[in-house]
């Protein structure tokens, strides 16, 4: 079950009515609709996918009161270390066992050893990846008081299994979105009506941006040993508008969503594309993410590297990136991505400007033309690199770029594939810039209410227009 889908919309409705109707009165009567809701929401492709869920969910839930409790460090230390090994533990086997299997036996197929070694048929839990960090920070943040545990059971269920993020985030953190578990909400017509706004644009952004790029992808990735420079190029410059469309479409709909039954959740974006360098684009592009990892990740690793001063800081990025890797799917080409976007920090660190956000100014020609080229030249970078994160193997990524950058003078600026219309393209990326620069400037602003019902009626009219592509959230399967 997707947002963009017809039984999400029978589904949420349902939920909607009786959350607020049903339970407007009781505080527990709300919580337990919303872990009927999420756990109805997260079996509907397979109940048996409900098992781990709960499973995970119960031990993290009882290893949280027993860490606080106990006042015995080491008995404490190791029941961290039991709920850390169920977590990482869980999301190795179900996501990475069978990549670790055939790993091995390519090694050893290099030296002309033939391993008989079967992989399993796994079902893996979807949105694992999501759940699985947040019983991890949960537990860690218990550990070093930061947050009491929760004892309601229905309270911490519901925060792992909150239906509008358990599959592709944002990931939040319990600091954050349990107390508001613990407070009966109430409902407002203006935070709704936020909420219905995001949700408008998210689906705008995946059904009319998202869906119809992604015709363009598939013929440019599929087809590229017959495509010049050109279309290589635009096919990465493509790919990249598409995936942000997806995933920031996706997560402006869990933030309405969520506004709609009385949530805030964690932004997971703030215009990436205007990044002035990698270390900026990271600080905009899946923000929870990025969060989570340098909190749990980078931060205790420069600590533990910090004698080492600048080549410290340098191996701790490296690694956290190939973690961040790792963690968005069991393939080289995903290590590869994040080893890239690591060591494309290096430049920063040495020069001491990684971590320093720059100021916004209004400056000169020249600096609004430093501006504009640093921006240019961040998203070309991007770009470039998730030829890795769209390829389904090393080789075939390296095939794209050999072939991207195997120049002719004759055919360089030519457009090869026919399914490319230069005007669709060029108006498909137009209205995503017309979206980042709305909310980016306009939203500050009163806009007549013809204009703005003529933008939603046009809205409105695309989507519908688009709904019949059916494409399914790339993040989904992370």
């Amino acid at each position: 079950m997707v947002f963009n889908s017809f039984e999400f919309l029978i589904f949420f409705v349902i939920i909607f009515f009786l959350y607020w109707i049903v339970g407007k009165s009781s505080l527990k009567i709300q919580n337990i609709i919303l872990l009927l809701g999420g756990y109805t929401f997260y079996g509907w492709s397979d109940w048996r996918l409900l098992s781990y869920l709960i499973a995970s969910s119960t031990i993290t839930f009882y290893l949280g009161i027993y860490i606080e409790k106990t006042s015995n460090e080491k008995y404490k230390q190791w029941l961290l270390y039991l709920g850390l090994a169920q977590g990482i533990g869980g999301l190795a086997f179900f996501k990475y066992f069978n990549f670790f299997i055939n790993s091995l036996k390519d090694a050893f197929h290099q030296f002309g050893i033939s391993l008989d070694v079967s992989t399993l048929n796994l079902l893996i839990p979807i949105g694992i990846s999501f759940f699985t960090f947040k019983t991890i920070s949960y537990l860690l943040d218990v550990n070093k008081g930061k947050i009491t545990a929760s004892k309601d059971v229905v309270i911490f269920f519901v925060y792992v299994s909150f239906f509008p993020t358990i599959l592709s985030g944002p990931i939040d953190r319990a600091s954050i979105f349990i107390p508001q578990l613990e407070k009966r909400r109430v409902f407002e017509y203006e935070y709704a009506m936020v909420g219905m706004r995001q949700i408008f644009w998210g689906l705008f952004k995946k059904v009319v941006i998202a869906d119809t790029l992604s015709t363009v992808v598939n013929t440019v990735f599929t087809g590229y040993h017959n495509l010049n420079f050109m279309t290589l190029f635009l096919g990465a410059i493509v790919f990249s508008v598409q995936l942000y469309a997806d995933f920031c479409g996706y997560s402006d709909m869990a933030i309405g969503i969520s506004n709609l039954i009385g949530f805030n959740v964690t932004p997971n974006f703030n215009f990436p594309f205007f990044a002035e360098n990698i270390a900026d684009f990271w600080r905009r592009w899946h923000m929870s993410l990025t969060s989570w990892l340098t909190e749990y990740v980078f931060t205790p690793l420069s600590i533990f590297f910090r004698d080492y001063g600048k080549f410290g800081v340098i191996i701790s990025i490296i690694i956290n990136f190939v973690i961040c890797g790792i963690w968005h799917g069991a393939n080289w080409t995903f290590v590869l991505w994040g080893l890239l976007n690591g060591c494309y920090f290096i430049p920063l660190i040495l020069r001491g400007t990684f971590n320093k956000k720059k100021k916004k100014t209004n400056g000169g020609a020249f600096k609004r033309l430093k501006y504009i080229l640093n921006v240019t030249g961040t998203f070309i970078l991007v770009s470039l690199t998730l030829i890795l994160f769209r390829s389904d193997t090393i080789s075939d990524a390296l095939g794209y770029y050999r072939r991207m950058f195997d120049f002719n003078v004759k055919n360089l600026f030519q457009i090869k594939v026919t399914d490319i219309n230069i005007v669709n393209l060029g108006y498909i990326i137009a209205l995503l810039c017309v979206d980042l620069w709305f909310y980016n400037e306009v939203k500050s602003f009163k806009i007549p209410k013809v204009i703005r019902f003529g933008m939603y009626l046009l809205g409105c009219s695309l989507i519908l227009l688009c709904l019949n592509k059916k494409e399914s959230f790339i993040y989904l399967k992370f």
